[in-house]
């Protein structure tokens, strides 16, 4: 079990695998100090805060969990999705698309809260995830002669599906999930460029 689990942790592109575990290292932290029934005073995002000047909680609150399942959710999606996107795009351009569509996918949800009014403590990884998603969508898009229709499709029904969930759950950052997948397709726009044809992607 320990020889499989070390094989298939080699198997993981680095800087994933990196944000996978500064995820995981930071939810047993919180635990076993017992800071995670204070979120609010950890770096979860909060609109009334952010506009008071805390504009470090757009960034933190993608590190934090409201417990394991939530943690579990993200994470799985993240090591097999994210894998795959920083193995076509490259390290610095995967991170970029990580942390910058889950920051505009915060932004979205803070302004959305602006507009409504209706403010609530969020945090977690999914805006980053969702951004994952999108720039996966724009690569599928540039390479569908390749890859073909069923595999785009596939594509874009896992991401319209996971959507769909967001919506029908309760105390789901749907702002955050949009905004990161379109943070994430944009990004890949001004990054990503489409290989010549003897390439896998």
């Amino acid at each position: 079990m320990v020889q499989e689990l070390k094989k298939f942790l080699k198997t993981r592109q680095k800087v994933n695998l990196t944000l996978v575990g500064i995820n995981i290292l930071i939810f047993v932290l919180m635990e076993i100090t017992r800071r995670q029934e204070w979120f609010l005073g950890n770096g979860a995002s909060y609109t009334p805060f952010i506009l008071e000047g805390q504009y470090y909680r757009l960034i933190t609150s993608m590190f934090l969990h409201f417990g394991i399942e939530h943690l579990g959710n993200n994470m799985l999606s993240l090591i097999f999705l994210g894998d795959i996107l920083e193995q076509i795009v490259g390290k610095w351009k995967y991170l970029a698309i990580y942390m910058g569509g889950g920051l505009l996918g915060n932004l979205l949800s803070m302004v959305l809260e602006i507009r409504t009014g209706d403010y609530a403590i969020s945090a977690g990884a999914s805006g980053a995830v969702f951004a994952v998603i999108g720039a996966l969508l724009y690569v599928v898009f540039q390479n569908r002669a390749r890859l073909g229709e069923t595999f785009g499709k596939r594509m874009a029904f896992m991401a319209a599906l996971m959507l769909f969930q967001g919506f029908t759950s309760a105390g789901v950052d749907n702002g955050a999930h949009i905004g990161g997948m379109l943070g994430g397709f944009l990004i890949a726009v001004l990054l990503y460029r489409k290989k010549n044809a003897a390439s896998k992607y």
